[in-house]
């Protein structure tokens, strides 16, 4: 599994739950990109966030080519239909990694763009936002 600097890990962790069945895994990280799409798009605007969307595929497929239907199905700016197509049809280890691997590349590419403090000030709301899918349980009284 590759190094996990940005506490993706966790994050994924999180929103999926432990031992995640890739359906799962794949709803979890389609969320994630929803919620950076949003924080991004009023910043760098939603063909920006789509721009570095695709390049941070490019750039991880060499390690995981299950990411090549996401790739491939990157069209439209905030789609991310072939990212949950990708990821759904791997082992819960090869999603994840290739989810952490993706969102690791994403966040180095930005932070060489617009510095570390600014991308995790512009990006806390998605750390700390839970999935509201079935993957989380409200245990509140």
């Amino acid at each position: 599994m590759p190094t996990d600097a940005h506490g993706i890990q966790g994050l994924l962790a999180r929103r999926a739950g432990e031992g995640a069945d890739p359906p799962t895994i794949a709803a979890a990280a389609v969320s994630i990109w929803h919620d950076i799409d949003v924080a991004l798009a009023p910043i760098i605007g939603q063909p920006g966030v789509a721009a570095l969307y695709k390049r941070s595929l490019y750039l991880t497929l060499a390690d995981h080519s299950c990411l090549v239907t996401a790739y491939e199905g990157s069209l439209r700016p905030g789609e991310f239909a072939g990212l949950d197509i990708a990821l759904s049809q791997q082992t819960p280890a090869e999603a994840s990694a290739a989810i952490i691997a993706l969102l690791n590349t994403f966040h180095d590419l930005l932070t060489h763009l617009i510095g570390g403090s600014l991308l995790e000030r512009l990006l806390r709301s998605v750390r700390d936002k839970p999935f509201s899918g079935d993957a989380v349980k409200d245990t509140s009284p």
